[in-house]
């Protein structure tokens, strides 16, 4: 069948074969569809959706389009985390050597920033010389050696993603249940797991802004998981404000490794607290603990000894970044960067953060993507001083700009200003801060 006419039955409204959609795929990895007819497709399934049967076969094409990981000879548990996205989101750079920690292998495979959010892997190669460019031999080795290893979809690892990837980023087909659904999980499922753990962000920071579309994101990719034999969970987290302290690929860096070193600031505490139950989820999953509290515990023993920061030590030394980081968190940033202060233009309580707008300015400053071939600004970012629910005073610091230049500053503080809502002393009563976690689905 042409592509033409798969493209004309899906934008009619009818439903694709399992044999068709394996069609499409085949044509995505060998070249026989044109990014314009791939475009078109992903617009009709964006437009008309897909049905269970629809979604679990494009995953299933996806997951089989390349080689799948086989790492049965390790000998313990293998799990993974995934999240939707968000601002500041940089879990996984603590979930991976945390878990391994634990006594779990993590085959992290992740992707670059899509529109407002941020990438795993800019943020990994914010760090010098780090290679997220492995082959399967280097991923297998990686992982016998200290437990994980974080890399990008190679040649033959599900090769159909990495071009859906980029060419759904750019023709706003991002949002689409199913799309994401085929996204996230043909990745997952490619890792050979056990076990996956899923953190879908809620709010105006995610793609999901309401708690009833995360609950079907998460619903959807647990049977997902399920279907494919991999025990699967989600928790549904908050995306109001941003996650952390900084957000920014090599900011983010910086504060993973000021948790793992045990110098987390107040500000940091939702990006730990969230890791954690992250981990503890997965040790509950895999059986390495018996019941979350007791996970918990183990996790958070296992980043205070400095377990974690070890093994993520060691995984520097084996994916060519620089160990050092370790030792001294501030080789990570840049000394040139300009710190542009952004001030509370009244007294009050923060009241709303617009998460998406801080995402976009930080795109602006050349710190994500507007189209694929992009280059990344790894430095620039924000500093988060305050959150929903703080205290400020007329004058007082909410945050700071790390940027290149004093025009681009000025730019960039007034959209970061107007992010923020700022209430009076007599409505404050009225503000009620956000639960870090809203739900989980199993």
């Amino acid at each position: 069948m042409r592509p033409q006419d798969l493209i004309r039955r899906k934008r009619d409204g009818h439903l694709l074969s399992e044999s068709e959609i394996r069609e499409f795929i085949n044509g995505v990895c060998n070249g026989t569809w044109t990014n314009a007819q791939i475009s078109a497709l992903l617009m009709a399934m964006f437009i008309r959706g897909l049905s269970e049967s629809e979604r679990n076969a494009l995953v299933n094409a996806m997951v089989y389009s390349g080689e799948v990981l086989d790492l049965s000879d390790l000998g313990v548990p293998k799990a993974d985390k995934h999240s939707t996205g968000g601002v500041g989101d940089k879990t996984s750079l603590i979930i991976a050597p945390l878990a391994s920690a634990c006594g779990v292998a993590v085959p992290m495979i992740s992707g670059r920033g899509l529109g407002h959010t941020g990438g795993t892997l800019d943020k990994l190669e914010s760090i010098p010389g780090y290679n997220v460019n492995l082959d399967i031999t280097q991923i297998k080795k990686i992982i016998a050696d200290c437990g994980f290893a974080l890399g990008s979809q190679t040649s033959t690892l599900v090769p159909a993603d990495r071009k859906l990837y980029a060419l759904r980023d750019e023709t706003a087909t991002i949002e689409s249940l199913p799309l994401i659904v085929a996204s996230i999980m043909s990745k997952k499922l490619a890792e050979g797991l056990d076990v996956l753990v899923l953190d879908v962000k809620v709010g105006n920071g995610a793609f999901m802004q309401s708690f009833d579309e995360a609950f079907k994101l998460a619903q959807a990719m647990v049977d997902t998981g399920k279907t494919f034999d991999v025990k699967t969970e989600a928790l549904i987290s908050d995306m109001n404000q941003p996650l952390g302290r900084f957000a920014g690929n090599s900011l983010e860096v910086y504060e993973i490794l000021r948790i793992m070193r045990g110098e987390a600031d107040e500000m940091m505490r939702d990006t730990v607290d969230l890791s954690i139950s992250l981990v503890a989820k997965m040790l509950v999953l895999t059986g390495v603990c018996n019941n979350f509290n007791t996970a918990l515990k183990t996790s958070i023993e296992s980043l205070e000894n400095g377990s974690a920061l070890e093994k993520f030590k060691r995984n520097l030394e084996l994916q060519g970044g620089n160990p050092a980081i370790c030792d001294d968190p501030e080789l990570i940033l840049d000394k040139k960067m300009l710190k542009i202060p952004v001030n509370a233009e009244k007294s009050g309580f923060i009241s709303e953060i617009n998460t998406r707008s801080l995402g976009e300015a930080i795109v602006m400053m050349g710190g994500g993507r507007a189209k694929p071939d992009d280059e990344i600004d790894h430095a620039v970012g924000i500093e988060f001083l305050r959150k929903i629910g703080d205290e400020v005073r007329h004058g007082e610091e909410i945050c700071i700009i790390h940027c290149r230049d004093i025009s681009q500053a000025e730019i960039i503080s007034q959209r970061v200003k107007a992010a923020y809502k700022i209430e009076s002393e007599i409505e404050s009563e009225k503000i009620l801060k956000p639960h870090l976690i809203h739900g989980f689905v199993n």
